[in-house]
């Protein structure tokens, strides 16, 4: 590849996050699949003899997309610090996502309203942000209405224009919620035997104790992180225990999120449900049922 003018250090830093970001999931004993991809790809940067950021620049995420051990997930993951600065995967690994902070690099977007919104839709990346600027739920937050939500959305679709490996699709591009609820379930047996390593939050956690188990699981082709929800509404409704985030990954690891909770009220009252797909949930408990 011919040199140009470019930043050698700038590749260095972000394969410094990718080889971090391995350390981290092997610690927490995630798949060595996984593990691998990331430090694949941390050998790609740190010997790229062209800068990471005219790659993308000039030829975008297909660019990122087609240097050798990258491929679509990780090359959204490097978009994304290219962009933001921040990777919100690793901050999550290291027990320090912010997701309030994330949200402020939309334009437009203030400290007050971006808390508010992680808070009603517990949502911490900008690809879950953008799925509810796009689903009707973020114009529904308090403060937010119809024409911010628009503006977002135009900013956040230029944004991860960008960053996306793909839009999210349908069901199909999801796992099935029986396989969500199972990794659910799992996490919360783990957590409470004490079989799951703890991360130390950085948020909500003055005695810097590590309180907050970590899964890491596979189903099939799909890859997983479960963490229960540190968020603030979480702490203030006492439902830290109850809401779990589920991160899951296919085989190019490319993110998306939902969150499991304890349904409060209707005819899943008392059940597990994935926010958003109710009504897979309650399909899945009639089948279990006639089973």
């Amino acid at each position: 590849m011919t040199a140009v003018v470019g930043s050698p250090s700038e590749n260095l830093r972000i394969a410094d996050k990718l080889r971090e970001a391995a350390e981290l999931l092997a610690a927490q004993g995630a798949n060595p699949y996984r593990v691998a991809a990331y430090r694949r790809a941390a050998d790609t940067l740190a010997q790229l003899s062209r800068s990471v950021r005219d790659i993308f620049d000039s030829e975008g995420l297909k660019g990122l997309d087609a240097l050798p051990g990258v491929g679509q997930g990780i090359a959204s993951a490097i978009a994304e610090i290219l962009i933001t600065t921040r990777w919100s995967q690793l901050e999550r690994l290291r027990g320090a996502t912010d997701p309030a902070r994330l949200f402020q690099s939309v334009p437009g977007m203030g400290p007050e309203l971006a808390k508010r919104i992680h808070d009603t839709l517990h949502v911490d990346t900008l690809e879950g942000l953008e799925v509810a600027a796009n689903d009707g739920t973020l114009e529904a937050v308090p403060g937010v209405g119809p024409r911010r939500a628009a503006a977002w959305r135009a900013a956040l679709e230029r944004m991860l224009g960008r960053v996306r490996a793909r839009v999210p699709g349908g069901a199909g591009s999801e796992p099935g919620v029986d396989l969500l609820l199972d990794v659910d379930r799992e996490y919360r047996e783990k957590g409470a035997a004490g079989e799951l390593k703890a991360i130390v939050p950085r948020r909500f956690n003055p005695g810097k104790e590590a309180w907050l188990p970590v899964l890491h699981a596979a189903r099939g082709a799909w890859h997983f992180t479960a963490l229960y929800s540190n968020t603030a509404l979480a702490h203030k409704l006492k439902r830290v225990r109850d809401w779990v985030v589920i991160y899951f990954y296919d085989g190019d690891h490319v993110e998306r999120q939902r969150t499991v909770v304890t349904e409060p009220h209707g005819s899943l009252l008392g059940k597990r449900v994935v926010r958003g797909r109710e009504d897979e949930c309650r399909k899945y408990y009639v089948e279990r049922r006639a089973a």
